[in-house]
Parts: structure tokens; sequence; C-alpha cells
């Protein structure tokens, strides 16, 4: 049958492993495929001192960065965060509210630093209410923010009935004719 070899993976191959793991591979894979292309090294005892040294010093950051986005999102789970906008006719927004304005309103309100690209909005807010928005800050991390869309102003109500009793004049009008 085949030889079995281990290497340590210098770069990610698809269906097999990332960067810094120690695999066992058939020889022939090894030598003719991942080694030559440069996707992996033998793997030495002193490379897997090292690659495990490396993979201990990033699953240390990896817990630092989670536990900072824990806190995170203990600080913004649940918070509101509150726009006033100029609206027209139907509570329809003149432009609209995007992740930008939501990671610029919980800088100014909150007084914490979000990624605009973190802020999970499907499309843009375009009306008026009251909307639950996801920030995703880590894998398993994900705090949600109510983002309250307020009008300033627009059209006042009274035209929008004004039609309303012109339509019932021309009725009463064809039911007098």
């Amino acid at each position: 049958m085949g030889t079995k070899m281990k290497v340590l993976l210098v770069q990610d191959v698809e269906h097999l492993g990332r960067a810094g793991e120690i695999k066992d591979v058939s020889g022939g894979f090894g030598r003719n495929y991942l080694i030559p292309k440069g996707y992996a090294v033998f793997a030495t005892s002193g490379q897997i001192k090292q690659a495990e040294q490396r993979l201990a010093a990033e699953r240390k950051r990896a817990e630092a960065a989670r536990k900072d986005a824990e806190a995170l999102a203990a600080r913004i789970n649940g918070k509101t965060i509150t726009f006033t906008v100029k609206v027209g006719e139907q509570e329809r927004l003149y432009g609209s509210v995007t992740s930008a304005d939501i990671a610029e309103q919980i800088a100014a309100q909150l007084k914490v630093e979000v990624d605009r690209r973190k802020i999970e909005l499907d499309e843009p807010i375009k009306r008026t209410g009251s909307y639950p928005v996801t920030v995703r800050l880590v894998a398993g991390v994900a705090p949600v923010v109510t983002v309250v869309v307020a009008g300033e102003g627009g059209p006042a109500p009274e035209p929008a009935a004004e039609p309303v009793a012109a339509a019932e004049t021309s009725s009463d009008d064809d039911v007098e004719a």
C-alpha cells in the first residue's frame, strides 16, 4: 500500500487543513504535490515544536479577542439607538439609515467603537419605526441593539385628509344627480 508521512501545512489547503496544522498524508501526495507547490514542508521535530507554539499563541489571542468581544456585547446588548430624521409621505425617510450611520450613532450614544461591516442590516432602513439589529462581533457573540427611527417633520397630515373629503363631496354629487 502507500506510506504515510507527516507534513506541516504552510498554507491553507482545501479539504486538508489550515496553515500551521500537522497532517498525516500519503507519501505520494506529500512529495509530488504539497511540498513542490509550497503548501507544506516535512514535519521535523523542530518545526512541530514551532507550530505548536504558534498555535498556542494564536489560541491565546483568539481567547483574548473573544473576552473583549463578550465585554463589548454586554455593554451594547439590548440598548436603544435613536435616529431623528426628516420624513415624507407615509413615514418614508428622505434618504435612509445605513449600517455606517448605525455604527456612528453607537459610537456617539454608547461611546463604543463598532465596525460598520459587523452590523447586520439586509438593506438600509427607509421607514420610521423600531428595528432589531444584530452586531456580529466574533463567532458566537452577536448582541442585538434596537434602532428607533423617528420622524422630524414632513408634510402635514391635513393635506392628506383633504383629498378624502373632496372624494366624499364628489360621491355626494353623484348621489344627488
